[in-house]
């Protein structure tokens, strides 16, 4: 086993020592609200956010995307469990705007080992193979973040099974300051 692995489980054995209540939290969000934000490990949403265990779905994926699975994922918050509100945080130096889908594309198809971040594109490390398929992907990359976060919350509100009178708002979360900053241009979309 690794040395991540040992951490995780010890990490996780003190939690469930102390779990007690938490096993007692509803299924549905106490605070009734949905986040979809960037999978970023800059990024806690529960600090940012003021959130306890059990208060709000928090949606993650590289870039916070309207993936079509991200998109399933707040249409279940909603039907199932209840939100009432869903949130769009995006951040500044993000990975996702980094390089677009060609040189991402290309890294895969040309080795399949981790990249090393150059100037101005990545390369690839190790020795191949790549992998074909990698031409194919489609990372959802952008090159401006507000503006980004300002089609995400469109093409959330324009799908025609979110309800028009979900609030959803755009904001950008600032990596160096902690501060959350709303994207006007999100909230104009938001609108139903």
């Amino acid at each position: 086993m690794s040395k991540v692995y040992e951490e995780v489980m010890a990490a996780n054995a003190a939690y469930s020592a102390e779990f007690g209540s938490k096993s007692e939290l509803a299924l549905p969000p106490a605070r009734r609200f949905a986040i979809l934000t960037c999978m970023d490990a800059r990024l806690d949403p529960a600090r940012f956010a003021g959130l306890a265990e059990g208060d709000a779905h928090v949606i993650r994926n590289a870039g916070a995307r309207a993936s079509d699975d991200a998109i399933r994922s707040l249409l279940i918050s909603y039907k199932l469990l209840g939100t009432r509100e869903w949130f769009v945080i995006h951040h500044t130096e993000c990975g996702m705007a980094l390089f677009p889908d060609e040189v991402i594309n290309e890294l895969l198809a040309s080795s399949l080992d981790t990249s090393v971040i150059d100037e101005p594109a990545g390369r690839g490390v190790g020795k191949g193979p790549g992998a074909p398929a990698g031409r194919s992907v489609n990372s959802l990359t952008f090159k401006d973040t507000a503006e980004a976060v300002a089609n995400v919350v469109r093409r959330i509100r324009e799908d025609p099974l979110v309800p028009k009178n979900i609030p959803i708002y755009g904001m950008v979360y600032d990596v160096k300051t902690g501060r959350l900053i709303d994207v006007p241009e999100a909230t104009n979309y938001s609108k139903a």
